[in-house]
């Protein structure tokens, strides 16, 4: 279902609202916070070529030199974002009064960051809209940041549990409400009820969307025969025997990781190849076909496993 409009809330400039209008200005002007732009270009290339935001995020922290705080900001708000785009879509339907299918993708990249910053984190108002507002300028049009700096401002006039209700009151139905909430497409949220329901366990959905949403330790894998987790200096992990929790700090100052002994990769993503290489014991010669490979950790870890039991990926 779309956006239910509400008696009360103003519909605000259309200006620099439509995908077709012509783009004036483009090049961002010095106001753009660096973090800012870091996590916008990243949001940006997640939605025009479904580029990996865990693997773009930190090349791009370190082209810009990002601080340490900069690039932890740029984090959440690349992160945060993505995670929570559901939710806050509805929430811009709301406020701008209009799909947001009718807004020219990057003024919604814009709108996104800014909605996460007012709602989710303790960024003052005036930064986040300001903010918004300059980088509109820097990607749309000059009538653009007419419309961005409307919509943001009726955001503000709501506070954030005010705003859920209105969100959760829009959907068409419970799964909708339920999808809403936890900011998962539909079609997923059905799936994995689906999926728990196989298994009896139908009641455990809500906690598995709220868990799919908890932000992530970042994990490293010490690749087997080249390194090992004492090596990297952090805590072993839980479940994978090869993989270690960074406790902060960039991850390429992790030891090995520079030379590619130690990776960044999801402790799951780690167990996904071990599954394969550890579930039962490897007949030396025996190869192994990947036929899923996307950019390349699984396989990389299952090289290495290879390497180590004498089969042949």
């Amino acid at each position: 279902g779309g956006p239910r409009r509400t008696g009360g809330t103003r519909r605000p400039d259309d200006r620099g609202a439509r995908p077709a209008e012509r783009r004036e200005a483009v090049g961002g002007p010095a106001t753009v916070s660096p973090a800012r732009r870091v996590a916008y270009e990243v949001i940006s290339a997640v939605r025009e070529s479904d580029a990996y935001a865990n693997l773009l995020l930190p090349v791009k922290i370190r082209r810009a030199a990002l601080s340490a705080q900069d690039a932890a900001l740029a984090t959440e708000l690349t992160y945060g974002t993505l995670r929570m785009s559901g939710y806050y879509d509805r929430v811009i339907e709301l406020a701008a009064g209009r799909p947001v299918t009718a807004i020219d993708a990057p003024i919604l990249d814009v709108l996104r960051l800014s909605v996460h910053q007012l709602l989710s984190m303790r960024v003052a108002t005036h930064a986040a809209v300001n903010e918004g507002v300059d980088m509109a300028r820097a990607v749309g049009s000059r009538s653009a940041t007419g419309f961005v700096n409307g919509v943001l401002r009726t955001i503000t006039r709501t506070e954030p549990d005010g705003w859920r209700q209105r969100v959760l009151d829009s959907a068409a139905s419970d799964d909708e409400r339920l999808a809403l909430e936890h900011s998962h497409p539909l079609w997923v949220l059905r799936a994995l009820r689906q999926a728990l329901a196989r298994e009896g366990r139908a009641d455990e959905l809500e906690d598995l969307l709220r868990a799919d949403n908890a932000a992530p330790a970042v994990s490293l894998v010490a690749l087997p025969g080249l390194a090992t987790v004492a090596e990297t200096g952090e805590q072993p992990a839980a479940f994978s025997p090869v993989g270690a929790y960074l406790e902060g700090g960039d991850p390429m100052d992790a030891p090995g990781v520079a030379e590619g002994r130690v990776r960044v990769q999801d402790e799951g993503s780690q167990l996904a190849a071990l599954a394969l290489s550890r579930a039962r014991p490897v007949t030396p010669g025996e190869r192994w076909l990947d036929l899923c490979a996307g950019p390349g950790g699984k396989a990389a870890l299952l090289a290495a496993e290879a390497g180590r039991s004498g089969a042949l990926l």
